[in-house]
């Protein structure tokens, strides 16, 4: 199989990238406790992974109501700027560019991984369902919970929300990242804004579809308005189903998809961000994003688009022949391949990934995948 497509340099934003090879946000959920602080162990598995033209850091939650899972990393602390700024000096020695995911997950959150024991809060007081989250707060491989219910925000309340996404932009620059995504993906607190299941508010937040995503254009513009436009990405996951079983993720399936995402990306576009990361539908027998859809953000939007979701490098290639994206992410390949782009390049076999050692432990499954050795 030819991969010359994959290994081509390519500018984004302000930024030259070696290959196309993207590593995505990947929570692994290894901080250091209490604190929830980036170290040395993150450092030196991102630092295993910098063969990739371009790295995003695991989601990174922006204040301590953003947390919905144990142990993963914030970025609202002087410690947990100190911890992540470990990871960009090792990336940077490697010479490579890596972003910080900022995530809130809103409503997919626990009680116990909240301030004082609060409720979550959410656009509306709407449980998630069809989701667990890790609520052990020691070493090990966490609990599962389902999420409690939330309490929806005060029109003030948003407010201050979209100041805490510029602050932890802001935190990100001193933590030495070389720019910002927003996720606004997989159910989370953005995502719940934009969709009409779990946004049934009555204010300029809520209603319309144009009311829906203005909590999407006042993040990502004051997010802009600190590391520059073509430093800013956003990542989306719009699902389209195919059967009526796959008609609910979190509540999130939206009656017309197609039209929702394509506004929400018309947003991005005339804000003039350099990239829209698509994540695609991972389970197995997802439904694929429809071709039109593909075409319709192709033309939408005139920044990069990376893609990512049970890619192989073979789909990969089709995708950047296609010209339909310009970069490809490798999620599960990459957790277990450091060496990914190598392997790609050269045809070597891949290892597989040890689903027991995802989330949470030690080094195991974490910086101790081998690289290849013929």
């Amino acid at each position: 199989m030819k991969t010359e497509s994959l290994f081509q340099p390519l500018k984004l934003g302000r930024h030259i990238l070696k290959n196309r090879v993207v590593l995505p946000p990947l929570t692994r959920s290894r901080s250091t406790q209490p604190g929830n602080i980036a170290n040395e162990l993150m450092a030196t598995y991102y630092q295993q992974r910098a063969g990739a033209g371009f790295m995003i850091s695991e989601g990174t939650q922006i204040e301590p109501r953003g947390q919905g899972y144990a142990w993963t990393p914030g970025i609202y602390t002087q410690e947990q700027i100190q911890g992540w700024r470990k990871v960009t000096d090792a990336v940077h020695r490697e010479g490579n560019i890596i972003f910080a995911q900022l995530w809130h997950v809103g409503r997919v959150s626990h009680t116990s991984l909240q301030p004082n024991g609060a409720a979550p809060i959410a656009p509306s007081a709407i449980a998630a369902d069809n989701v667990k989250v890790f609520i052990e707060t020691g070493p090990g491989a966490g609990a599962l919970a389902e999420p409690s219910p939330p309490r929806a925000l005060s029109t003030a309340e948003v407010k201050e929300l979209v100041q805490l996404y510029a602050q932890a932009a802001r935190n990100a620059l001193a933590a030495g990242f070389d720019g910002v995504e927003i996720h606004c993906a997989n159910g989370y607190l953005v995502n719940q804004f934009i969709s009409q299941h779990t946004n049934q508010r009555d204010d300029e937040y809520g209603g319309s579809l144009h009311n829906r995503l203005r909590f999407l254009r006042e993040v990502v513009t004051a997010v802009a308005a600190v590391v520059g436009a073509d430093c800013v990405g956003v990542r989306f996951a719009p699902l389209f189903a195919s059967t009526t079983e796959d008609r609910v993720y979190m509540g999130l399936l939206e009656d017309d998809p197609h039209t929702t995402y394509l506004e929400a990306v018309q947003v991005l576009e005339d804000i003039g961000i350099a990239y829209l990361s698509v994540a695609e539908a991972d389970w197995d027998n997802a439904p694929e994003l429809p071709a039109d859809f593909r075409s319709a953000v192709r033309r939408t939007f005139s920044g990069r688009i990376i893609y990512a979701g049970r890619y192989t490098a073979e789909r990969g290639v089709k995708t950047l022949d296609a010209g339909l994206g310009d970069l490809i992410a490798f999620g599960r390949p990459f957790i277990a391949n450091p060496d990914l782009p190598q392997r790609i390049a050269n045809g070597w076999p891949l290892n597989l990934v040890d689903p027991a050692t995802m989330y949470g432990g030690t080094a195991q499954g974490y910086i101790d995948y081998p690289v290849y050795s013929e």
